[in-house]
């Protein structure tokens, strides 16, 4: 019943935290249990009595402040000064400039969103077609719920009961290395089809631009440095950092007004207020599901298909890649993580940051990948070309990244090396 409930609520298209607490409550008012159903409010509320939760407003909030504060266009200067002669320098550009955003924004959706109003014209005059250009951004904006800091990570943390910070760091190398992948697919890509070199820069161009991006830099750095450092948590260092790109924005960039603010602060709440009710429905769904006794259900149908540890990695993959194409990332964090979690680390022993690596990154690309694929469409909106046309000319990007997941899942030290 409970399972007829969801998914016929999924087909009329509710969103997704409301079909996660009417499921959960059809299941209570099918168990016929009224302790469970006057327990249900105070679920909804603790689900979120979480400090590791304030986290997200403000790297949401340092993502509003940074888009206010010019502070991309200075960082596409910057990696153009550097990789811009290279052959197809505005696909390295790109991609190096995503890289960069990556470390301040922390939301895929917001940064595709972003970076494509940046770069597909600029690609476009160049002489790219218009769905490589929207797909090469897309691809880079991947890179943004990856790269720390990351705002699904913060989720998937909370859902898990581990460290903020641990989940964070975690991401460092995948980031790191799913970012030199896409280089090196421009770089093949570029010599197979003989594109055009980009304009050498001299050394003082390269030096002034580095000048000009450096107080942007200092976001990142003051982000993942406190939390390294271990002077403070990963809220801690959010609020700070949101404070520099407040400061950068009013007074080097000058691109903020103190009128600026109100409009801000309530895009962040909104924005907000929308990640955290399905961090709260997914506290009463995984409730439920305990209750229900759908993990241990779960495991003895996986232990019959997978008998190691790595095949119930590629298991994960497998199913996970499907169901990130027609399900967000965070709304699909939240179904998946409290069956398959409990799974992984009491039957196989898989470490629940590696773990977390793997799922959250396998769900992002269903972002990229037909039929939903939000970030498809976003970029394909920037472009005026369909999504299916953007996923087409784009797919040895999503080959690459597939190959990344299947390292990242069969080699745990990329993603605890730095713990």
């Amino acid at each position: 019943m409970t399972l007829a409930a969801f998914l016929l609520l999924l087909a009329i298209g509710l969103p997704i935290g409301l079909i996660l607490c009417m499921a959960a409550l059809v299941f209570i008012l099918e168990s016929g249990n009224p302790l469970l159903l006057e327990s249900f409010p105070l679920k909804l509320f603790t689900s979120l009595d979480n400090f590791g939760l304030l986290a997200i407003p403000l790297f949401i909030l340092i993502g509003e402040l940074m888009n206010g504060a010019g502070i991309t266009q200075r960082l596409v200067r910057l990696a153009a000064g550097f990789v811009g002669a290279l052959r197809g320098g505005l696909a390295h550009i790109n991609l190096l400039a995503n890289m960069m955003v990556a470390s301040i924004l922390g939301s895929a959706t917001a940064q595709i969103a972003m970076m494509s109003r940046v770069m597909v014209p600029e690609m476009t005059r160049a002489g790219y077609s218009p769905a490589f250009a929207a797909g090469l951004t897309a691809y880079g904006g991947l890179l943004g719920p990856i790269i720390p800091p990351s705002i699904v990570f913060v989720v998937y943390a909370v859902l898990a009961q581990v460290a903020v910070r641990d989940m964070l760091i975690a991401g460092i190398l995948p980031g790191l290395m799913l970012t030199g992948l896409f280089i090196l697919t421009v770089a093949f890509l570029g010599w197979r089809q003989r594109w055009p070199r980009g304009e050498r820069t001299d050394r003082a161009t390269r030096l002034r631009a580095l000048r000009k991006a450096l107080p942007m830099l200092l976001i990142p750095l003051v982000i993942i440095g406190t939390i390294l450092g271990g002077y403070g948590s990963p809220t801690e260092a959010a609020a700070i950092g949101a404070v520099v790109a407040a400061l950068i924005g009013l007074f080097v960039t000058r691109s903020l007004k103190p009128g600026d603010f109100p409009a801000i602060l309530l895009r962040t709440g909104l924005n907000s207020a929308l990640v955290l009710f399905l961090v709260a429905a997914a506290g009463v769904f995984s409730w439920v599901l305990i209750f229900g006794e759908v993990p241990q259900r779960a495991a003895v149908w996986i232990q019959s298909v997978a008998t190691t540890p790595m095949g119930f990695m590629l298991l994960v993959l497998v199913v996970l890649l499907l169901v990130g194409t027609v399900i967000d990332g965070i709304p699909g964090l939240i179904m998946v993580v409290p069956i398959l979690l409990p799974i992984a680390t009491e039957v196989y022993g898989i470490h629940p940051l590696h773990f977390g690596v793997v799922v959250s990154i396998n769900l992002i690309l269903g972002l990229l990948s037909p039929p939903v694929g939000i970030g498809l469409y976003v970029a394909a909106s920037v472009s005026n070309v369909s999504a299916l046309q953007v996923f087409r000319v784009t797919l040895p990007f999503f080959a690459v990244a597939c190959v990344a997941l299947v390292i990242l899942a069969l080699v745990p030290w990329l993603s605890l090396a730095l713990l």
